[in-house]
């Protein structure tokens, strides 16, 4: 059991949300759907969480085996601003290398259980979604791809994470495909890739020093990169309004509107680090919950995780928002 929880905690829960909460969305919006099943719809996102857990630790090792870690702790030392928190159970010496790859495939072989049992149940498009899925997600840090390597990383989790990721749950749970759930995951996408990309920008100088081409080292421009912030963290209220005023969304999503004053704060907050880093943001409540943030700050990583934390809890509160649309909508039919 103690291995169990020592796993999950270095296969960093704290981001599950950028896909369990998508998952439980595309559940809520099949509720009302003919062949809705229940015990596929949870398998499904059991699967997500498996396949999250195993993607997150995938990561750390094709990371660690490229540029051992430690890389951070000298830019620290150096007086650059870096996180020291990635993979200390490696640089540490709590777990090996070895012990590392040996748990990402049993996640990944536990997720892979899952979809069999799905693809037994629903037939080809599940497996079709998957495929798509577990191929962009093994080479997002794998070789010979390594597409977080070129630029290509926050595009690839904002597809997986977000269309693919609710596509698939949706189908698993009633075995069919509709026009409100692409319109949904589009917006949910764009804001699971913000979380990344605001990640990319606050990581910008150790990427760079890994050669690990992020969006952010790709632009290599402040007001490049505020300007593409800008259009993800706002373009999700825009398609929103598209999918309403073309007839595939109710006016009850005007409700996600709500989260706009926190994807103004997020970026006021990214505006603010980028011309002026040294400045000191404390936790507000619209930010959401903070979990966690006594240790944060004892850590030094409180620049870094207000950020990471409000684009998370905008996702969240987002896909909330949806959420209780469609009870609301099963209630009143």
């Amino acid at each position: 059991m103690n291995k169990i929880r020592f796993w999950f905690r270095n296969a960093r829960p704290t981001s599950l949300p950028q896909s369990v909460m998508p998952s439980v969305l595309a559940v809520f919006l099949a509720l009302q759907t003919e062949d809705f099943s229940l015990i596929m719809a949870l398998c499904a996102v059991a699967g997500v969480i498996a396949a999250h857990l195993s993607f997150n630790l995938f990561d750390d090792y094709f990371d660690y085996i490229r540029k051992r870690s430690d890389y951070r702790v000298e830019l620290k030392h150096e007086g650059f601003r870096a996180r020291v928190s990635k993979c200390t159970y490696l640089t540490s010496g709590a777990a090996t290398v070895g012990e590392l790859l040996a748990v990402c495939i049993i996640t990944l072989l536990l997720a892979l259980g899952i979809g069999i049992l799905i693809f037994a149940y629903r037939g080809m498009p599940v497996l079709y979604i998957a495929v798509m899925a577990a191929a962009l997600s093994f080479f997002y840090s794998a070789p010979p791809l390594r597409l977080s390597y070129h630029g290509l990383g926050e595009l690839v989790i904002g597809i997986v994470f977000g269309p693919l990721n609710m596509a698939g749950t949706y189908y698993a749970a009633c075995g069919q495909m509709d026009w409100e759930i692409l319109f949904v995951a589009v917006p949910v996408g764009l804001l699971v890739m913000n979380i990344v990309y605001v990640h990319s920008i606050l990581d910008f100088i150790p990427d760079k020093k890994a050669g690990k081409m992020t969006m952010a080292v790709l632009l290599d421009n402040q007001k490049a990169m505020l300007a593409v912030e800008g259009v993800i963290v706002f373009l999700p209220y825009i398609s929103v309004i598209y999918g309403m005023l073309s007839g595939y969304l109710s006016l009850w999503y005007c409700l996600v509107f709500l989260t706009l004053p926190m994807a103004v704060s997020l970026y006021y907050m990214m505006q603010q680090y980028v011309t002026d880093p040294d400045r000191v943001f404390e936790p507000k409540p619209w930010m959401g919950p903070l979990n966690g943030w006594e240790w944060i700050r004892e850590a030094g990583i409180e620049w870094f995780m207000i950020r990471w934390l409000t684009a998370r809890n905008l996702l969240a509160f987002f896909c909330l928002i949806i959420i209780v649309i469609c009870v609301f909508r099963a209630l009143l039919a």
